[in-house]
């Protein structure tokens, strides 16, 4: 009773107290002070309502501060103008002892024990304390409800930009300031794996590149994560060295690609770089690196018929017999079809390669020699390291 008899005279004086808290606000310690963003007359509407609100708990109109909506309303409204949190838990101290000392006014104008003082003082900073724990759970929930509401736009945006829709210049500059990247120069698109436990197949690669001074955007897809790495002034090469040591399974980067209008070409060559990855590889491979191999992944019916064709005849043989054969002519053609060379890298003799290789264009029924030769002979060994593709 003591407290809502000290109370309860001040809620005439509200218009006051708002004024004195106005006052406190750009006084006491201003520089801890940030409500640039805040209309002065919706600022003092805030100051009001919280004060009566004070008053209502203190006389027993309100029961529960701690789930208070003016107070959550408060809280919601500041994050959205981008108040600083410790700005507004200032203010509500700042407004407690406001009241605090207008509840001490009135002690003489009403008959209160001395014991009752004390609980008022006990009541009132409770109730602050109540207000002050509502602000910071509604003005946190906010904060992380613009987080997933900048992170969605910023997904949207750069699935646009996958679509291709920076062909549109004014959509360019537009997603290229959102996103903090150029609108023209050289790009690369990096895709790697979702792994089974749900990380990238690239370890962080954002911080990475961003400690290089090399601008980045990174975006998570259910099986993918999409890299947007902006060249500038650097060489693909340099960038995927740096990048190559975080793979903890496949990945792969695009040829580079003129600005954002070509990222959704990008996007696709670096997914068929990817394509040309075993399942189960762990490494960052770029299209650069890869042409054959994605040549063939982009033609899998005619892979079929240059096999059948230039190797058919020794896929059907026993596997062990099969591998023999199948390593000396890759071995011959990596040593630029040197039968000595071969048979050093092969740890035989140079007759046996030989051998090897005429019994090899017998079951071909074909010459080894020749430039064509040696391009399908070296395509079809290409597709048998292939996804999907067994020796």
């Amino acid at each position: 009773m003591g407290t809502q008899k000290l109370a309860e005279p001040c809620r005439t004086d509200v218009a006051v107290l708002t004024k004195r808290l106005m006052t406190a606000i750009f006084t006491d310690n201003p520089e801890w002070t940030d409500y640039t963003s805040v209309p002065r007359a919706e600022l003092r509407d805030g100051c009001r309502q919280y004060l009566t609100r004070v008053l209502d708990l203190l006389c027993g109109e309100a029961t529960d501060p701690e789930h208070d909506d003016v107070a959550a309303v408060i809280g919601r409204w500041r994050a959205e103008q981008g108040v600083p949190l410790e700005a507004m838990l200032r203010t509500f101290r700042l407004g407690g002892a406001i009241v605090w000392e207008a509840l001490l006014d009135n002690v003489e104008a009403v008959e209160i024990e001395p014991h009752e003082i004390r609980a008022a003082g006990t009541a009132m900073w409770a109730v602050i304390d109540g207000l002050s724990s509502t602000l910071c759970t509604s003005y946190r929930n906010t904060e992380l409800e613009q987080v997933r509401r900048d992170e969605r736009r910023r997904h949207a945006l750069i699935e646009d930009l996958l679509s291709g829709r920076a062909g549109d210049a004014t959509f360019a500059v537009r997603a290229a300031r959102e996103l903090n990247m150029p609108a023209f120069g050289p790009y690369l698109v990096i895709v790697a794996d979702t792994l089974p436990d749900g990380r990238s197949a690239l370890a962080g690669p954002e911080t990475v590149l961003a400690a290089l001074q090399i601008r980045s955007v990174w975006h998570a897809r259910v099986d993918t994560t999409i890299g947007l790495v902006s060249l500038e002034r650097r060489a693909g090469a340099a960038v995927l060295h740096h990048l190559r040591p975080l793979a903890r399974g496949r990945a792969a980067s695009s040829a580079t690609v003129a600005g954002l209008a070509e990222l959704g070409t990008g996007h696709a060559l670096a997914l068929l770089a990817l394509d040309t990855l075993p399942r189960d590889a762990t490494g960052l491979v770029s299209l650069d690196e890869r042409y054959p191999e994605a040549l063939l992944v982009r033609s899998p019916d005619l892979v079929r018929l240059l096999l059948d064709r230039t190797l058919g005849p020794i896929l059907e043989l026993p596997a062990k017999d099969r591998t023999v054969l199948l390593q000396t002519l890759a071995g011959w053609l990596a040593e630029n079809c040197s039968a000595a060379n071969a048979a050093a890298r092969l740890h035989c003799h140079r007759n046996t390669v030989l051998n090897r290789l005429q019994r090899i264009s017998g079951l071909i029924n074909r010459p080894l020699d020749g430039q064509r030769s040696h391009l399908e002979l070296s395509l079809a060994l290409t597709a048998l390291e292939l996804p999907g593709h067994t020796a």
